[in-house]
């Protein structure tokens, strides 16, 4: 007989699963038991411990990150069971059953009836949780439906918080009305959630509609919720609103408090309606005194609104109230002085601080010395450099920069150069706004060689000295005229030194151009290709536009293609430029290619080049009189006809029209003087000749279809080129 096999000693693995609560024992957590369970199976061969390393503080740097790998998006499975966790076990079902079916139908309705009751604490419970607002609608309209069912405030709280969180807030204004419809009227409770709901979200105009069917329900607010309104409004800026409700709070003979009056006097503050606020507080004096944290409020909205008259006649106030303003309220007040241009004012509260031995910000020290270094007092500046250092303050880089800035404007620029150092010395990383000044100084007085001395210093000191250069020029070419005159200066001195780049001559480029020196720019054009850099599309550009300046078509049109060739695009300026050049000679054709292709590159392109489409395309219909009306829209769309839109116009007639509707637009032009009697014959001369070309284009494209090319060529027939 075969022996049998040894019974196994393994026993196999059982699962439990409970219905509802489990009472806890020391080997058995609490487990929420149902459909639904948080219970893990672990491997207890696992082995858990992390791996450990010994510190070793010589090796630790401070600068290195930790690299963690970045938190994974939790997936909706996920989610649900995060949410699950915290729900009882019949919730869980209803949840999860919305989550598996997505939509509300027959197969949720039939998961919800197999439920034996549901109670407004479990409908209140899922609304909680959920996230879909239309299976939140109609699961809360079932449950509603259910036999011996009635909604608590909990659930209809519930719904109005679920409505609001996706967004269905003009949905949840309509709780109130569902509520008195289904027997249960609104209380004050129920209008408030809406109130504060719309009053995190800055919909001002939602608190007031909700204030008022509150007063169509019959419901009076408390004083809290009154002054919920009437901050929200204020705050949107809905003040005439927020007086009116005022009124109101008024009616109801309800006793303002002290936060009541400065809603009020915040908004009348504003709105720069001073004299308004000041009566305020006068009645605000009878019940509460108002503070100096009410005054320094007041005073930082007059401030941020610009009204420094205003601020000053709120201090007046203050001080007739014999309230004692602090070092927030001075700080308020002396930087929003400085910051109004009125420092002289600001520099008088600073000495009373001083006067009262307040301990003095060093952002009160930088706002006035900002101040008088706009006002071209640099002297009182540097004293208050020096009492901020007196003081055991440490100036900042804004400060100095201010500072460098000043005495560069007086011609300090040796001054300015030692402060420089100082911030050197002082490792606070001085940046181009800080040489920039001393820079332009140089640049100005002639002293090249200490201009070339501070871009060695510069370069010394980590600065990129090519970028920065590009931003001198930038700077320098944006005035006078003379000032790009300095700045072709500065270029000659610094070429040979090899502080040259391919922007800076496009710079300059650029700013002859504009000054009308076309030759010389062609000149630094020629320049630029002659030496060992390479010209960009932005070089090309600009050359474009001084070779239609001066009548060069054809160096214009290869710039062009020297930058399609780059796969690069033209400047608008430059695709205009060549579209005006190309319709001056008569190259319509090609004009209007070019139009196309800025068209099709450019995001924002020029209108005059979308009204040459669109008139070309109204050709189509042959009539004069459209065409116009097109024109006379551009022209109220204040862009002026040019040749631009003339030649549009006669390649519009001669490909789709005729020449007699082409001679009418032009003769409707001139009896609007928009072309002169000269211009009008030389547009009629254009008008002809481009449709003899279109017609001997299209003769000859005949030829070729027919393959007749052959038998005109044996007759010598001139029309065919050789």
């Amino acid at each position: 007989m075969p022996s049998q096999p040894p019974p196994s000693t393994t026993v196999p693995k059982t699962f439990n699963f409970f219905s509802g609560h489990r009472k806890p024992t020391q080997n058995r957590p609490t487990v929420r038991g149902g459909i639904f369970s948080n219970r893990q199976t672990l491997n207890p061969n696992q082995n858990h411990q992390q791996p450990t390393t010994n510190f070793q503080l010589e090796k630790w740097n401070p600068q290195q990150s930790i690299t963690t790998p970045p938190p994974q998006p939790p997936s909706s499975s996920q989610h649900f069971f995060a949410v699950a966790q915290t729900l009882s076990p019949i919730a869980r079902y209803i949840v999860d059953s919305f989550r598996k079916h997505k939509h509300w139908g027959p197969p949720v309705v039939a998961d919800l009836n197999k439920l034996r009751r549901v109670t407004p604490k479990l409908v209140a419970e899922v609304l909680k949780v959920q996230s879909d607002p239309n299976i939140s609608s109609k699961f809360f309209h079932w449950a509603g439906k259910q036999k011996g069912y009635k909604h608590d405030f909990a659930s209809y709280n519930a719904f109005s918080y679920c409505l609001n969180r996706n967004n269905q807030f003009r949905a949840a204004d309509q709780v109130p009305e569902l509520m008195n419809m289904q027997g249960k009227p609104p209380t004050e409770k129920q209008f408030e959630i809406l109130i504060r709901m719309h009053s995190d979200a800055n919909r001002g105009l939602r608190v007031y509609y909700v204030y008022e069917k509150m007063k169509k329900f019959g419901v009076k607010p408390r004083v809290f919720l009154y002054n919920r309104i009437m901050d929200a409004l204020v705050k949107t800026g809905h003040l005439d609103l927020c007086l009116s409700v005022y009124n109101d709070f008024k009616d109801d003979k309800l006793v303002e408090e002290g936060i009541t009056f400065m809603i009020l006097v915040k908004g009348l503050c504003k709105v720069g309606r001073i004299e308004e606020a000041v009566e305020l507080l006068g009645r605000m004096r009878k019940l509460c005194k108002p503070d100096v944290f009410a005054y320094t409020a007041m005073i930082k909205i007059l401030v941020s609104e610009g009204n420094l008259d205003g601020c000053l006649r709120v201090w007046q106030e203050m001080e007739s109230d014999k309230v004692q303003p602090d070092v927030m309220a001075y700080a308020t007040l002396v930087t929003g002085l400085c910051n109004g241009n009125r420092v002289e004012k600001g520099y008088e509260f600073f000495k009373e601080m001083k006067g009262k031995r307040y301990l003095i910000d060093r952002g009160i020290y930088g706002s006035l010395i900002e101040g008088f270094v706009n006002d071209g007092k640099v002297g009182v500046a540097c004293d208050l450099l020096k009492d901020l250092i007196e003081s055991g303050y440490r100036a900042d880089l804004v400060i100095y920069n201010h500072l460098i800035k000043g005495l560069c404007n007086v011609k300090h620029v040796s001054k300015a150069h030692k402060l420089f150092q100082v911030t050197v010395e002082e490792d606070l990383r001085p940046d181009f706004e800080t040489v920039n000044p001393m820079l332009v100084s140089y640049a100005e007085l002639r002293k090249f060689d200490e201009f070339c001395k501070l871009l060695v210093q510069m370069q010394g000191l980590g600065f990129s000295v090519t970028d920065d250069l590009v931003k001198f020029f930038s700077l320098m070419v944006g005035g006078e005229r003379d000032r790009v005159v300095t700045a072709l200066e500065v270029f000659d001195n610094l070429k040979p030194k090899g502080y040259c780049s391919v922007p800076i001559y496009n710079i300059l480029i650029g700013a002859l151009h504009k000054i009308g020196e076309v030759k010389k720019a062609l000149t630094f054009f020629q320049g630029l290709k002659e030496s060992k850099m390479e010209p960009d599309s932005c070089t090309y550009s600009n050359a474009i536009s001084c070779f239609i300046e001066i009548g060069d078509i054809h160096e214009a049109c290869s710039c062009y293609n020297e930058i399609k060739e780059m796969s690069s695009i033209p400047s608008v300026d430059a695709y205009v430029s060549l579209v005006k050049g190309l319709c001056k000679v008569g190259e319509i054709d090609d004009a209007f290619m070019i139009v196309r292709d800025c068209l099709a590159n450019v995001t924002s392109g020029p209108r005059e080049f979308k009204y040459v489409l669109r008139i070309i395309h109204i050709c189509r219909s042959n009539d004069a009189n459209k065409v116009m009306d097109v024109i006379s829209e551009m022209v109220e769309d204040c862009c002026s006809p040019d040749d631009v839109i003339f030649c549009a116009v006669i390649a519009g007639m001669c490909r789709y029209g005729t020449i007699e509707e082409g001679r009418k637009v032009f003769s409707s032009m001139r009896a609007c003087k928009m072309l002169t009697e000269s211009d009008l014959v030389v547009y009629d001369d254009l008008l002809i000749d481009h449709m003899k070309k279109k017609t001997a284009d299209l003769v000859l494209s005949g030829l070729k279809f027919f393959r007749l090319e052959s038998k005109l060529k044996a007759k010598g027939s001139n029309l065919l080129p050789s």
